[in-house]
């Protein structure tokens, strides 16, 4: 009675991002209880092992005590803590100073915010600081990749480059542009790495030799595709779009929202190449999903420039209420000693075991690419293997595939276009990824006889 009545209040009231609102209204919510490990509870009382850590986020795995202890205890103490006008906590400065501790040299400055979109925001707003800062007021062009994610924000949905987000909210904006993807599947240039890399990397000399590079503010980038497919780069792209960017005085951003804290095997994505980037955007694996937070990491060399932008005791006009929230901030230290205490070992050794299991998926007659990087991969799926042709939008591939999935007790993210998106919690075991294995071999025999 309980979840029924739950399911009416929440056709009623409640909007859910990424859905079709009237198709929602017929289907009604799945309404999650409960968590321990990388394992959710229905409402029904379905035990689910959760294949995509929630949204991408809850890396540690669910039921903690020590986090919700150190929320609970930063709750008694201080629930609040304003970061405006010289105000501070300790939570938020200690948390700080760990992730510049963490990030690539050089990056040492943190600003926070709620998530990842508002953390991309607030890199466009400071982006055209710096610029305006050195006197150089035309730069004012950003550019991104097809298929990228950086929010849904009124100004960072203009970056993303996904049709979804772009149709109906005229964007993206006249000063937003996008290059091709560096996919060596599906790039014209494929599937040689090299050369996809070195066709991408001419598209954006080209991008920026049609604006003017004086007229370009910055280039953003995942170190993987996350919302657009898993996409993995070829290894070497992101060190030569850095390259680029220094040569032709652009800023480089990476947008580490989904990569960052374990995901990919290292607590930044950054460390696979080296990169030292102007900014880093992160959120989602920050506090594990137990509370909101993003965070802008910037380099020095940009944050001097910043902080000399402005006369003597003229503030900085750029804000949000629960920046540094202290009760986040408790939580982030607490999630960032699991994962020095052993997670991040575990996802560089199960990492790899997940992704030799995988692989055994190749072979299967509508895969057409396994993909992946530590315990962020892909399996996409075709209609023709031979020619890589996607399938039609009537087919409902992708809603399909997760109902078949949850049937088997296992949620991915289920893409429209047949891919199959896995982000499991960093602290998976072995056994459990033969169990995700096992589920997902089922899944694909359903819908191979479908």
């Amino acid at each position: 009675m309980l979840a029924n009545s739950l399911e009416a209040l929440d056709k009623a009231h409640l909007i859910h991002p990424v859905v079709s609102l009237r198709e929602h209204e017929r289907r009604g919510v799945t309404i999650l209880q409960s968590g321990q490990g990388c394992f959710l509870t229905d409402s029904a009382g379905n035990r689910l092992l959760d294949g995509f850590a929630g949204l991408w986020c809850v890396n540690a795995g669910y039921g903690h005590k020590s986090i919700v202890d150190a929320a609970a205890e930063q709750m008694m103490r201080l629930p609040y803590a304003t970061g405006y006008f010289h105000f501070g906590s300790e939570p938020a400065i200690r948390l700080a100073a760990e992730l510049a501790e963490l990030a690539p040299e050089g990056v040492d400055h943190v600003f926070f915010t709620l998530g990842g979109s508002d953390a991309v925001d607030s890199v466009i707003r400071l982006v055209r600081y710096y610029w305006n800062a050195r006197g150089q007021t035309a730069k004012k062009n950003f550019i991104a990749l097809q298929s990228g994610y950086h929010g849904s924000s009124s100004t960072g949905s203009g970056l993303t480059a996904l049709p979804l987000f772009h149709e109906g909210f005229d964007v993206p904006g006249a000063r937003q542009h996008h290059i091709p993807s560096p996919n060596p599947y599906r790039h014209p240039a494929g599937p040689d790495g090299d050369a996809v890399s070195a066709a991408v990397v001419q598209s954006f000399r080209d991008k920026v030799a049609e604006l003017g590079a004086e007229n370009v503010a910055a280039f953003i980038m995942e170190p993987i595709q996350g919302s657009g497919g898993v996409i993995v780069p070829p290894a070497g792209f992101a060190k030569a779009m850095q390259e680029a960017c220094r040569e032709l005085d652009i800023l480089f951003i990476v947008d580490e929202v989904i990569t960052g804290f374990g995901r990919t095997g290292p607590i930044f994505a950054c460390e696979h190449e080296g990169l030292t980037p102007d900014f880093i955007t992160i959120a989602k694996g920050l506090t594990s999903g137990y509370a909101p937070m993003g965070a802008v990491l910037m380099a020095d060399r940009v944050y001097q420039v910043i902080a000399d932008g402005a006369p003597e005791g003229v503030a900085l006009g750029h804000g949000l209420t629960y920046s540094g929230h202290p009760v986040s901030a408790a939580v982030g230290l607490e999630v960032l000693k699991l994962y020095r205490g052993g997670m991040i070992d575990n996802a560089h050794s199960v990492g790899a075991y997940f992704t030799r299991r995988l692989a055994e998926f190749r072979d299967r007659p509508l895969v057409g690419e396994v993909r992946g990087k530590g315990l962020l991969a892909a399996i996409e799926l075709v209609s023709d293997k031979a020619t890589k042709a996607k399938f039609p939008a009537e087919a409902r591939i992708g809603p399909r595939l997760a109902e078949i999935g949850y049937r088997n007790g296992i949620i991915f993210r289920a893409f429209n276009d047949g891919t199959l998106g896995f982000a499991p919690p960093i602290c998976i075991t072995e056994d459990e990824v033969d169990l995700l294995i096992d589920r997902v071999d089922a899944t694909l025999t359903e819908i191979s006889n479908a």
